[in-house]
């Protein structure tokens, strides 16, 4: 992710944020937390032009509004202060992609948000020789094939990156790099996957232990979408007084893998299938100019259940 772009995505969070704050102050008491993570998405929004910026809360106002109507607790009767802060990304390498975090501690009470801007990204997870992303994602060890056949692979970017060799001027990056180390995650989640179905456990570490609502800025069609992954049922609860605008379901997660494939005419993308409308592609890359001996996926939702609710929301 370029500087630029993550300067963006740190100032929408400052953006929702704030908006929040403003729109709940209106209703009860709240209180943003201004850790580390806060002053560091302040930077970054003071980074903008005013222009920007007002782009910025014209679509976090309408994303707002939305989770407003969908979430009767954070405005519903209570004498306790309301809590709201960011989350730092280190979470998210924890299982938990909440971006945004609203508590309630009166009535033991949270949802969180994963802010998004301009992109669909669910995960930016990385590959490297010595890491097991079978044991980090949901806790089953790569085989001693899977190491074997990586090896020989980061052996070759390790030679390229002590001569401080640029990831373009490498002659075959996607033969000799991409191709033969998705063809080896592939085999290995294969493996891996007729001993124990992974299908629950991976969707489970690509979206979070935690219930959350997703809100995603598009600035070129002036929306916010605000997509639901109910899928414990935390989310949506009635109030006392207040009451939900619409009921969400519960979505289901899936039960096996129905395909694996490389996206046809491509070397650095999979396309994998699951049941119950599930479905993601996986695309390696670099995440710098200079050879590295990691790379990282683009892990995007492709498809997924019904269940899943996405509300548009137009920009006033």
């Amino acid at each position: 992710m370029s500087v630029k772009s993550n300067n963006q995505g740190r100032a929408y969070e400052f953006a929702c944020l704030n908006t929040l704050h403003e729109e709940i102050s209106k209703y009860r008491v709240s209180k943003i937390e201004k850790n580390s993570t806060y002053e560091a998405a302040k930077r970054a929004w003071n980074t903008l032009e005013e222009s920007e910026k007002n782009i910025y809360r014209i679509s976090a106002l309408a994303g707002t509004n939305t989770i407003l109507e969908l979430e009767p607790l954070i405005l519903d009767d209570g004498d306790g202060e309301l809590e709201l802060k960011l989350q730092s990304d280190d979470n998210g390498q924890d299982g938990d992609v909440r971006d945004v975090l609203i508590i309630r501690k009166d009535i033991e009470w949270e949802i969180g948000i994963s802010v998004k801007h301009n992109h669909f990204a669910v995960k930016h997870s990385r590959l490297s020789k010595g890491l097991d992303f079978g044991k980090k994602w949901y806790g089953i060890e790569c085989s001693d094939k899977y190491w074997a056949d990586i090896k020989p692979i980061f052996n070759y970017l390790d030679v390229e990156k002590s001569k401080q060799t640029l990831w373009k001027d490498l002659p075959n990056k996607e033969d000799d790099v991409y191709m033969p180390l998705l063809i080896a995650f592939k085999e290995e989640l294969d493996r891996q996957n007729e001993f124990a179905n992974i299908a629950k456990m991976l969707v489970e570490y690509l979206l979070g232990e935690f219930d959350f609502y997703k809100v995603i800025g598009i600035d070129s069609k002036r929306t916010t979408q605000v997509q639901s992954y109910n899928l414990r049922g935390t989310l949506n609860q009635e109030g006392k007084t207040r009451k939900r605008s619409i009921k969400l379901p519960v979505a289901s997660l899936p039960t096996r893998i129905v395909s694996l494939e490389f996206k046809p005419d491509s070397k650095n993308t999979l396309e994998l299938y699951l049941d119950r409308g599930w479905q993601f592609t996986f695309r390696i890359h670099n995440a710098s100019s200079k050879v590295e001996s990691s790379l990282k996926f683009d892990v995007q939702i492709i498809g997924m259940p019904t269940s899943i609710v996405s509300i548009d929301c137009k920009w006033k």
